[in-house]
């Protein structure tokens, strides 16, 4: 069992996050009433939404809201967590032009992931009907047409219908394994298996690219598209899967993680879309700690390299304005990163905000991981 003074070390940082981007970062939509989105940069001196729009960074915000919402309901930007990620969710809707869609199929995919947390939330139904079944009808099928016959199978990334990749493919077999719909998840992963995963290193790919009658793979290899893989093989489970799971894990670990002295620290990818990656990544490492049919060794390593991280993002930590700032880096200061009087942006925070919840579900299930009592 968990130290109670650890796990509430690690609840107060995953607060004091929640609260410092919902702060520094949340507000209405060209101040409307009723309405919240994220600026991507702090300060932010122009009306939300005249920024550049990053819909699936938004999609993570909402998750995170539920993240907090699950275990505090203390209100956040003066509501409660779960109001707060349904009027962003209706926001998102507003600022996309008054359309669910649009012209990536891996953002879809994330909102549609954190609509459905949301619609299957514990306790009474909410209404007669799940609050964001008209979001789910319309993007689930979305994602449905960008699964295709072609490259083998595998999901589009955008409408170009040119590339499939990971970072479509699998939190759309995460959706599907989730809403019912398991054997098309397990179609999904089945080609990344057989297509994008790295025989060297355990890893995957990042896409498979038509271009001018050609077909190449995309061998990059970044930290949050092992993260939804993690999470659909979670999700449908089976003995191959599990092991699929936990080969993994460690192939992370290994492949994704330096060892500096003080453990294994998962690398990150700066900042822009980058700097979701790696909170992505821990937020599936956190469901394998917690998995009780995952190889115990592998649910071990998965927490560590959470906690591990979620202690050095919070030592690295500055202070403006009574509020945190989290490095995009763990191996450089906040203060370096984001030098005192510049913009800080919004991808980052999000990233360290879900490192740190991630911690607080390793923390709970096993008690593990460096995370001190001083907060």
């Amino acid at each position: 069992m968990p130290s109670p003074q650890l796990l509430r070390s690690a609840e107060l940082r995953a607060d004091t996050a929640a609260r410092m981007v919902t702060t520094a970062f949340g507000g209405r939509l060209f101040g409307i009433p009723g309405t919240h989105l994220a600026a991507v940069r702090a300060p932010q001196p122009l009306p939300r939404g005249s920024s550049p729009w990053h819909y699936w960074w938004q999609a993570h915000y909402a998750d995170l809201l539920v993240d907090t919402g699950l275990r505090n309901r203390a209100p956040l930007a003066d509501m409660d967590p779960i109001d707060l990620a349904d009027t962003l969710v209706r926001t998102i809707r507003l600022r996309n032009y008054g359309r669910w869609t649009n012209h990536f199929y891996d953002d879809m995919a994330w909102l549609v992931l954190a609509a459905l947390r949301l619609d299957s939330l514990p306790g009474p139904p909410r209404g007669p009907k799940p609050r964001h079944q008209r979001l789910r009808d319309t993007l689930g099928p979305a994602l449905r047409s960008a699964h295709t016959p072609e490259f083998g199978g595998g999901l589009y990334w955008n409408r170009s219908r040119n590339f499939k990749n990971t970072p479509a493919t699998a939190p759309a077999a995460l959706y599907f394994a989730r809403s019912g719909d398991r054997e098309r998840a397990q179609n999904l992963i089945d080609w990344l298996g057989k297509t994008l995963l790295d025989p060297d290193t355990g890893l995957y790919f990042d896409g498979v690219r038509r271009s001018g009658g050609q077909v190449s793979i995309e061998t990059a290899l970044y930290t949050y598209n092992q993260g939804p893989v993690l999470g659909a093989l979670l999700e449908l489970g089976g003995a191959a899967n599990l092991e699929r799971a936990a080969d993994l894990v460690r192939a992370t670990a290994a492949h994704l993680a330096q060892d500096d002295g003080g453990g294994p620290v998962l690398r990150t990818h700066n900042g822009g879309d980058g700097g979701l990656f790696t909170g992505i990544l821990c937020r599936y490492l956190a469901e394998a700690a917690a998995a009780p049919t995952l190889d115990k060794s592998a649910r071990q390593l998965a927490g560590s390299l959470v906690t591990t991280l979620a202690e050095r993002l919070w030592q690295s930590r500055a202070t403006r304005n009574a509020l945190p700032v989290f490095s995009p880096d763990p191996r450089t200061s906040a203060d370096e990163s984001y030098p005192p009087g510049g913009g800080v942006e919004l991808s980052t925070q999000l990233q360290a905000w879900m490192v740190l919840e991630a911690a607080v579900r390793v923390v709970r299930v096993e008690g593990v991981g460096e995370v001190r009592e001083e907060i």
